[in-house]
């Protein structure tokens, strides 16, 4: 019985710290590419806007409807509205200090969405199972790459240098990091209403940026497929989806 508890508590951890590493290492990643290699404005606005059609998905089945089911849809509401509201006022603060083009924007987007909703993630991956870690992580990744390229060469087009850019988005996957260690052991045993409560603020900051950072930015740079980039964005997503469902 001891042996059967021990090894469901390691296949937890181990699964636990594979969506970690998918969180870190697609930012972590993505800052280096956008820092370093050759991105296109072309193919950023592309890539923005397939994490913008995976996010767009992930915040209604992910983040809104459990949000709903768990407490109420006032409650689940009130949490949308103020997760949307410090999201424009940090985004509106961090444009005003570093610059409108600064990339600023989209690592407040994926910083203040990323921390609600990693603690969320933490509790969720307590009763996951294989499949269901495999098609999070995928939604990870084809969220955060992209977001966090775009995001460091703007940094980089406003003069950073490639050091810091790298450092700052590698804190901030740290932080993301930290956020759904927290979340799976401090967390697991708090209200249901508690957790709507992260979900939905989460969520308020996802359709914020969405709307102020995310799809402006990838209309703006590929006008002409960001449509289709988008569909397929919620293509990916909504086939993990049903991987992790399955």
């Amino acid at each position: 019985m001891e042996r059967s508890k021990g090894l469901a508590h390691c296949r937890l951890m181990a699964m636990m710290f594979v969506v970690i590493a998918v969180v870190s290492g697609a930012l972590i990643i993505g800052a280096l590419w956008g820092a370093y290699g050759h991105l296109g404005k072309q193919l950023e606005g592309f890539l923005v806007a397939i994490a913008g059609g995976a996010l767009l998905l992930s915040v209604t089945t992910e983040l809104i409807q459990p949000a709903i089911e768990q407490s109420s849809v006032l409650h689940a509401m009130a949490g949308v509205g103020a997760g949307a509201l410090v999201f424009v006022f940090v985004d509106r603060l961090i444009a005003n200090k570093m610059g409108e083009d600064s990339g600023g924007g989209l690592l407040a987007a994926i910083t203040l969405d990323g921390i609600p909703e990693n603690l969320a993630l933490g509790v969720a991956l307590i009763a996951a199972g294989p499949m269901e870690v495999a098609a999070l992580a995928g939604s990870i990744l084809l969220s955060n790459l992209p977001e966090a390229a775009g995001g460091a060469r703007d940094m980089r087009d406003s003069g950073w240098s490639k050091a810091r850019i790298v450092a700052i988005w590698a804190v901030t996957a740290a932080i993301l990091s930290l956020a759904a260690i927290a979340g799976n052991m401090l967390l697991d045993t708090v209200s249901e209403s508690t957790l709507a409560i992260i979900r939905s603020f989460a969520a308020g900051a996802v359709v914020a940026s969405l709307a102020t950072e995310v799809f402006p930015k990838a209309y703006d740079e590929d006008c002409q497929w960001a449509g289709i980039a988008t569909a397929i964005g919620v293509i990916l997503a909504f086939t993990l989806g049903s991987l992790g469902a399955g």
